[in-house]
């Protein structure tokens, strides 16, 4: 398997080679250059699976620069029982006959992330290896909430790594936010910016572009590179957990195999909702990909009218995971739609880049009809979505979630289409006291840890032990920085 960047396909690159850069050195993404098949045999022989062994099965066509059983080691290791509280790994509830949510939240960080950044470091450090990469890498990420954790946790003490984290400094929940400061490891670092995540992400992305500075680091032994959702590594064990989802299904009679579903993914960096593209494209059964956004709806605009326009006010909200303006995974898509045109993607990211907005063109615009529906949910509908759901269900979910399943039912309303549907449970509602308490009508006037147990009490549920365990934990970083900064903090980090 060949991986191709997104601004320049002429060059090919390895499975190793893409995952070790992370980000092309033309700012490009790396896509794989062509996708493997999923047949309906091959999905009902994944029924009877562990989630490890679907892992191997899903993976190994991408990777052919590891065997079978590497890539089942690394699985092992990645979704084992002592990171993973449930053993299905990423298990399915059902709360109506059409309805299911993929909780994505069982693992050390309590979010979705852990899904990937459980497995990346076991693919990024055997990748060094098999290209005798004698520099260090120093791991660069931006996040909006939840990768930043992940990735902390699963890179601690890596040998051959550093990660240095950046988050916006009054973008993340309190849980998030006492989750990066507290973590532990020799080799870990991070740093609150002062500004959005858009900023974050725009200074990360400015630092790999910036050949002094990698050049200026390469002299000290390292290179850099990104345990984001630009990083393909990051985005193939995403692919996994929608075919699984499919698998369960088929497996508990819920679905027959070869019937069709909708999957309502909330999204900010778009990174989540196009693994279930891929998912899609390589032969799953699914039907319409239904994209949920919050107030930052500017993927719901883009889907229902084919421009893209980031200029526009920023919404702090109380999903923070999904407050961005510029979804970056979005290019992967668009150079997918175009017929894999590395010219037309490059000209729609330098246009965004100069003006802020495109506009597609009419076949992308097609095709994006043809597989997404877009919709999105302001704060107030989606506290009221979360009570809702408890009571009608007794089943508690998170922000991010609660817009999902606010979008799917519009989508139903709106298109008659009431088709079994899985949504992305993309964090524990844990991770949000503040928000779901509020939801639930009781006072939120508490710091983040004291109402974790205020939750557990009035719900009788059971919280996660790495968001208990925060109150025994020290703060150890505090450093904030303007966002023209950033590069001089990483140059402190690996001096």
């Amino acid at each position: 398997m060949r991986y191709l960047s997104t601004r320049n396909k002429s060059v090919r690159f390895s499975a190793a080679d893409a995952i070790t850069l992370g980000l092309a050195r033309d700012g490009g993404l790396f896509v794989p250059e062509i996708l493997p098949r999923l047949t309906l045999n091959s999905i009902k022989s994944m029924c009877d699976m562990s989630y490890q062994q679907r892992t191997v099965y899903v993976m190994s066509p991408f990777l052919d620069d590891f065997t079978a059983s590497e890539i089942g080691t690394f699985a092992s290791k990645a979704y084992s029982s002592t990171s993973f509280d449930v053993p299905e790994i990423a298990p399915i509830r059902a709360v109506d006959d059409a309805t299911f949510f993929l909780e994505l939240w069982h693992g050390p960080t309590s979010a979705f992330k852990d899904m990937a950044l459980q497995m990346l470091p076991h693919l990024l450090t055997a990748s060094l290896t098999k290209k005798a990469e004698k520099k260090d890498v120093c791991i660069l990420v931006a996040t909006s909430g939840d990768t930043g954790k992940a990735a902390l946790e699963g890179f601690k003490n890596v040998d051959r790594t550093k990660i240095l984290v950046f988050y916006p400094r009054d973008g993340v929940s309190d849980v998030q936010k006492l989750q990066m400061v507290t973590q532990n490891g020799d080799n870990v670092g991070v740093c609150a910016v002062e500004g959005n995540f858009d900023d974050a992400q725009n200074g990360v992305k400015e630092i790999f572009s910036d050949e002094a500075l990698r050049e200026e680091l390469a002299a000290k032994g390292y290179f850099l590179s990104s345990a984001n959702s630009i990083n393909w590594g990051r985005l193939l064990p995403q692919i996994v957990y929608y075919i699984s989802a499919y698998c369960d299904l088929v497996k508990t009679k819920r679905i027959a195999a070869g019937d069709s579903v909708n999957v309502c993914v909330p999204t900010g960096n778009f990174g989540n909702i196009l693994a279930a593209y891929y998912a899609k494209a390589m032969g799953l059964p699914i039907a319409k990909l239904i994209c949920a956004s919050n107030s930052n709806n500017v993927l719901t605009d883009f889907i229902n009218t084919g421009t893209y326009n980031r200029n526009r006010e920023f919404f702090t909200t109380i999903s923070p995971s999904m407050d961005i303006l510029i979804s970056s995974n979005l290019e992967r898509l668009l150079f997918e739609f175009s017929g894999k045109d590395d010219s037309e993607t490059r000209r729609y990211m330098e246009q965004l880049n100069k003006s802020g907005s495109y506009t597609v063109g009419p076949i992308v615009k097609k095709r994006l009809d043809e597989h997404f529906w877009g919709g999105y949910c302001d704060d107030v509908k989606t506290k009221l979505v979360i009570e809702a759901v408890y009571q009608k269900y007794n089943y508690l979910i998170d922000p991010h979630t609660a817009v999902g399943y606010d979008v799917l039912n519009h989508y139903r309303h709106d298109t008659g289409d009431t088709a079994p549907a899985v949504i992305a449970s993309t964090a524990s509602p844990y991770k949000f006291c503040d928000s779901v308490l509020s939801a639930l009508g009781e006072k939120t006037d508490e710091s983040g840890l004291a109402l974790i147990d205020r939750l557990a009490a009035l719900t009788g549920t059971t919280p996660p032990r790495p968001l208990t365990e925060l109150k025994n934990k020290k703060v150890r970083f505090s450093q904030s920085t303007p966002k023209e900064e950033m590069k001089q903090i990483v140059e402190g980090f690996l001096k």
